[in-house]
């Protein structure tokens, strides 16, 4: 598989996104689903009417999540995705992400968080001494 058709299956979601534009809204390929999923989030839809500067880490964490997931991918790679959030939006990701993962989405979750893991994944690997266990 080419490098470019990999991608367009398998996104990767760092834990503090990228951002290439002053503005939100560029970001998104798909403004409209991207609106729409923000309340499922816990995010005000009028966030991507505006700069990226005034975000916090937590509104820049699952707007990065939005992305990807609007993107429709097969499968997600994401890095510490509720890092910067609090108990309760940590719990709105992980719902979100259970439903594409229901449908179909496979996910790779890299957590600090044992709690976390042991609520979310139905296989765990764990780094132990420099090695993967």
């Amino acid at each position: 598989m080419s490098a470019p058709a990999w991608r367009r299956q398998v996104i990767y979601n760092p834990a503090e996104p990228g951002w290439w534009d002053e503005a939100v809204a560029p970001h998104f390929a798909d403004l409209a689903a991207a609106r729409a999923m923000a309340p499922r989030l816990g995010l005000d839809p009028a966030l991507f009417d505006g700069p990226v500067a005034r975000l916090s880490s937590g509104e820049r964490q699952r707007l990065g999540l939005i992305r990807a997931l609007t993107l429709r991918p097969k499968g997600l790679l994401l890095d510490e995705p509720t890092g910067a959030l609090d108990e309760d939006n940590t719990a709105l990701a992980e719902a979100l992400l259970r439903a594409h993962r229901a449908a179909g989405v496979s996910i790779v979750l890299v957590t600090h968080s044992e709690a976390q893991a042991a609520r979310f994944a139905s296989s765990h690997l764990r780094m132990a001494d420099r090695r993967l266990v």
